[in-house]
């Protein structure tokens, strides 16, 4: 809708991304994500932008949120994924009823305090990565996070174990130095390697009962998270959009390329978003699964597309092409649910008819 396309928010974040992250993007991939960023995201507002009025934020529609986030990975695909990190928090936080609602929600939608996530192990089960136990009066959590994003960046996590009950208990903490927490060195990435990706060691990790936000049987979690993660990220269509933009500058050739990867990417995502726009029963997770798969297999026809139009010196870690192959490699799995995985493996898998190599 056109008044969405005019939403104060969303005209702030594409300028924010065309002005400050997009001439930022290769020395941020190289050199780290400067605090500066991070500043002008809060003072922006719109690390808040879903939050609710009621609480300080400006309750933007689905809609504007998706092409914020857009826009941002548009301009910077690390700034968008460590400030990406805030959005489920808050959102979780927002729809919930505990006593860390009235006291944290005022303080992520102002961007005074950014939040972290610490919970995708939860998509190992039956392995339990992390385990949580009731503990005097509040919860306990032992074992490994594989990966959490933002360390040093961001202030508290939201993080998740699974009891003897096989509940998911989700709880806010301190993203910090504390008793039973210790965290790895930034892990080496082919993609956002600046996002202070690290691993955590929990040991005895105590989180009092008031930061609890939520228990949920891990069935019924991982129906909504599979429902959640079937969806086509926004960062994959704002990737694409930076590479079709570096495309149409490399020359004629690739320019006429480009037109034609536009409008089949302008497609697939005017589908996807009227997907995400419906209400998600069981029945139409296949169908954003296919969309996504197909969105995915456009990114990276885009970004192979800007390396092949530059040449060998694309192969530089000083040209944005190898930038934008290395971050459609990361979208691949970023959010990945086993049967998201267990689709695109079987959607790569040639077909019946393919031809035998010579």
């Amino acid at each position: 809708m056109e008044d969405e396309q005019d939403h104060p928010l969303l005209v702030r974040a594409r300028r924010l991304s065309e002005v400050l992250l997009a001439p930022a993007a290769q020395r941020v991939d190289q050199d780290g994500l400067p605090a500066a960023h991070l500043d002008e995201l809060r003072a922006s507002g719109l690390l808040g932008a879903s939050a609710p009025q009621a609480y300080g934020g400006a309750g933007v529609p689905d809609a504007v949120a998706r092409d914020i986030q857009e826009a941002l990975a548009t301009g910077c695909c690390t700034t968008w994924f460590v400030q990406a990190q805030h959005q489920s928090p808050l959102r979780l936080l927002a729809a919930s009823d505990s006593p860390a609602k009235e006291r944290l929600l005022p303080e992520l939608a102002s961007g005074r305090v950014m939040a972290g996530v610490a919970y995708a192990h939860v998509r190992s089960f039956p392995r339990v990565p992390v385990r949580a136990t009731a503990d005097r009066g509040g919860w306990r959590f032992d074992g490994t996070v594989p990966w959490y994003t933002g360390w040093k960046l961001n202030d508290v996590m939201l993080l998740a174990g699974i009891d003897a009950d096989d509940e998911v208990v989700f709880a806010f903490t301190e993203a910090g130095g504390q008793p039973g927490l210790r965290a790895s060195e930034p892990l080496r990435l082919v993609a956002v390697s600046s996002s202070r990706t690290v691993s955590l060691r929990l040991d005895g990790l105590w989180v009092p009962p008031e930061s609890v936000v939520l228990r949920v049987p891990r069935e019924r979690w991982a129906v909504t998270d599979l429902a959640h993660a079937s969806h086509v990220s926004p960062a994959v269509f704002g990737v694409a959009e930076a590479a079709l933009r570096l495309l149409e500058e490399t020359g004629a050739e690739a320019a006429a390329t480009a037109r034609g990867l536009r409008a089949e990417l302008a497609l697939v995502r005017r589908h996807a978003y009227a997907l995400a726009d419906r209400p998600e029963p069981d029945h139409g997770v296949p169908e954003r699964t296919a969309l996504r798969l197909r969105a995915l297999d456009l990114l990276r026809t885009v970004t192979t597309a800007v390396v092949v139009a530059g040449g060998g010196r694309t192969t530089g870690l000083d040209h944005p092409a190898q930038r934008l192959a290395r971050e459609s490699l990361f979208l691949l799995v970023q959010g990945q649910t086993a049967p998201v995985r267990r689709a695109h493996l079987a959607s790569l898998a040639p077909g019946p008819g393919a031809a035998a190599p010579p």
